[in-house]
């Protein structure tokens, strides 16, 4: 009669004990999408298998037992990514109690990271460029440029700075998702750009200390860093 194969022990400091379990595989799933995570948001679309199997430190071949096949993967680690509470936690962070420029600016930063991530994690999973959107973009942004070289000076940023940011608010103002309980009207959004929440930068105020990270970027600077 076979005998049951016995745990392997191992000894250490402390007596024998036995050998570690495998994970379970939903635990494997977990471990693997937390390891390769970082890379998929570096990498984006050009990430390898092989690369993410680097990551986990893992053979391609465990990967593929544990997910199917690299898309699997890659939507497993989107799915996950979904979740806000991390991005929640982040703005939770913010002290209330610092300028209304640091708080607004912080809150932008985390958004950004937030919705940049999300946005290179479906690239990997599309695994596909649209350059004619690209050159849509571009030829949309040139017609808004045209439009305001009349009010040139006006303008406190670049005819392509204030052309990329219409665009940007126009387009964010018509996904349905991101408006649900608060819709702004093309008037309220022409005033934001024109005008911002504030009206105007508050004058710097000279001061002792260093500046630190967190200085108020001017508008003057802003067009100087746009210009090119």
């Amino acid at each position: 009669m076979h005998e049951p194969e016995q745990p392997v022990m191992a000894a250490n400091d402390n007596g024998p004990s036995r050998r570690a379990q495998p994970l379970a595989p939903d635990d494997r799933k977990a471990m693997i999408i937390d390891a390769v995570t970082p890379l998929v948001l570096e990498q984006g679309s050009s990430v390898t298998s092989k690369q993410l199997a680097e990551a986990a430190g893992l053979a391609e071949g465990t990967i593929f037992r544990a997910f199917g096949d690299k898309q699997t993967l890659l939507t497993a680690v989107f799915e996950r990514y979904l979740d806000p509470e991390p991005m929640r936690k982040e703005l939770r962070s913010i002290d209330p109690a610092e300028s209304l420029e640091i708080k607004v600016r912080l809150i932008i930063e985390i958004l950004r990271n937030r919705f940049g991530n999300i946005f290179r994690i479906r690239a990997a999973i599309e695994q596909h460029s649209q350059p004619h959107l690209v050159s849509q973009r571009e030829h949309l942004n040139r017609i808004i440029a045209e439009l305001l070289e009349p009010d040139l000076d006006r303008l406190l940023w670049s005819r392509a700075a204030v052309s990329h940011l219409v665009r940007m608010l126009a387009l964010a103002s018509a996904i349905p998702r991101l408006n649900e309980g608060y819709e702004l009207s093309s008037d309220e959004l022409a005033s934001m750009v024109l005008y911002g929440i504030v009206g105007s930068p508050p004058e710097p105020h000279p001061s002792p200390q260093t500046p630190s990270s967190h200085s108020q970027i001017s508008p003057s600077t802003l067009k100087e860093h746009h210009a090119a």
